[in-house]
């Protein structure tokens, strides 16, 4: 494992609480500098969240087209996981 590779473990195990607002002001600033510079780290951190935005404030307001569970299913190989009449 390379320098960079550890310092995003590190900086990535930190996330939870930095996407929360509780992370220390010298780690969130060192982790929002690191995010400036390694764009997988940024994918992740932002991927993050908004799935978190989504889940929180629109996927209990969005329906699933019927069929659609079940297509996705069979894309993902998941087809032992489709209930019958989804």
């Amino acid at each position: 494992m390379n320098d960079q590779s550890h310092h995003c473990e590190d900086i990535l195990a930190t996330l939870a609480d930095y996407l929360e607002g509780d992370l220390p002001e010298n780690l969130c600033a060192e982790l929002e500098s690191h995010l400036r510079s390694c764009e997988n780290c940024r994918v992740v951190v932002d991927t993050t969240s908004k799935t978190i935005y989504l889940y929180q404030n629109v996927g209990r307001e969005v329906s699933v087209p019927d069929g659609a569970r079940a297509r996705l299913f069979q894309c993902l190989k998941l087809d032992d996981f489709i209930l019958p009449g989804k």
